[in-house]
């Protein structure tokens, strides 16, 4: 028989995606399954984006650039000269989605055995873009009972070597909804800078800062141009996730470049894909106010519903739309799988993505889970009803 690849064999599956059979199966018995596991927001989708598809004149859909149409890249520019960032159209690639951007970026600056610094736990498919790209993910860890802040940067210079290459964060974060202080931004461009590394930073959640807070960007550090390098992306930010349209932006002209050649590879991003997020530059900051608010609302009634239950820990986001929470099992693989196959509450059960996928450290995260509060209140309520009662009659 002929044999699959060990990079193959080692990719991880997705702690998000790899339950999906046992809801499927669920659904099949007439189950309903409320779905805490995926961060697919309801909200809906700007309608200027849809109808920007609906109404256009096409004859013949065609490869766009590369990098993606100029019209685009220099609407992108505007949406960041307008957040008080300076970059041009030449340092922007539109990519199928941020995580195509991030493949380009890992596959531009790291070769095989090379090494990136993740602060832990990290969004779970940074693990299979490392994977298959040869790279090496050295996690630091951060703590629930600090929630999950930037550790010490003396964690990140012990492990610093010749191999190192980046670090990369998700601000704000996904799966902690924690988000970077400016302050905690300056320190990593520091030891950047001083061991001339690449910061990368996921940044798709951007317009998601809650409580007052502001996000700040490393493309606002003063003297980071050639280390900094940006992953973004309109999947969250309007709700256009089957849009796959995604962007790298760094001021750094070589690593443009460079990520350019596996761009052509490719060939394009998506045509249609293009003309909805370039029509979805134009929603008007009401759509994220009243967003941010909708998000905020339902941060404090999962939150308030999940300090109910004893024995739990909460991670309390202060951006994007996911928390890690802590639950008072040993397994949280086998618990959200029980909870498909044999729990139900007037024909419900719930769907959680185990957190054990999102750190690198084997072992952590193993009574952990990640809840997306993508739904609406009365639905996030149930859910943790169910949850309460479930943990109630599970044995793990």
């Amino acid at each position: 028989m002929p044999s699959i690849s060990q990079k193959g064999q080692v990719m991880p599956e997705s702690p998000i995606r790899k339950l999906v059979p046992f809801a499927e199966e669920a659904k099949r018995k007439g189950i309903k399954v409320i779905h805490l596991n995926i961060g697919q927001p309801d909200i809906k989708t700007p309608q200027v984006a849809l109808d920007a598809v609906k109404n256009n004149t096409l004859e013949v859909l065609e490869y766009s650039r590369t990098e993606g149409s100029e019209a685009y890249r220099e609407k992108i520019a505007d949406y960041y000269a307008e957040k008080g960032i300076e970059v041009s159209a030449n340092e922007i690639m539109v990519t199928t989605g941020g995580s195509e951007a991030l493949s380009f970026a890992m596959g531009s600056i790291a070769d095989n055995g090379d090494e990136i610094i993740i602060p832990e736990p990290f969004y779970a498919n940074y693990n299979g873009f490392a994977t298959a790209s040869g790279i090496k993910v050295l996690p630091v860890v951060s703590q629930i009972e600090d929630n999950f802040a930037l550790p010490a940067i003396e964690e990140f210079e012990k492990l610093i070597t010749n191999s190192t290459r980046a670090i990369l964060i998700c601000n704000p974060g996904n799966p902690t909804g924690y988000l970077y202080t400016k302050k905690e931004i300056q320190k990593l461009a520091e030891i950047v800078k001083k061991h001339d590394l690449f910061l990368i930073a996921d940044e798709v959640y951007r317009e998601f800062a809650y409580d007052g807070r502001e996000h700040h960007s490393i493309l606002r550090e003063p003297g980071l141009d050639e280390n900094a390098i940006v992953i973004d992306s309109v999947s969250k930010r309007y709700s256009m996730c089957g849009a796959r349209i995604g962007y790298l932006v760094s001021r750094n002209n070589k690593l443009i470049k460079t990520a350019l050649k596996f761009a052509q590879a490719r060939l394009s991003p998506p045509t249609y894909a293009q003309i909805a997020s370039e029509a979805a530059l134009s929603t008007p900051q009401s759509y994220f106010d009243e967003v941010n608010k909708e998000y905020t609302e339902r941060r404090d009634v999962l939150i308030a519903e999940l300090e109910k239950i004893e024995g739990v820990k909460i991670g309390k986001p202060q951006g994007a739309f996911y928390c890690i929470v802590e639950l008072p099992i040993k397994d949280a693989d086998d618990f959200a799988q029980w909870l498909l196959e044999d729990f139900r509450i007037n024909n419900e059960t719930v769907m959680v993505a185990p957190a054990a996928g999102f750190y690198a450290t084997e072992g952590l995260g193993k009574n952990q889970v990640r809840i997306a509060y993508v739904l609406e209140r009365d639905s996030l309520k149930r859910a943790v009803n169910i949850l309460q009662e479930a943990l109630k009659s599970y044995i793990g």
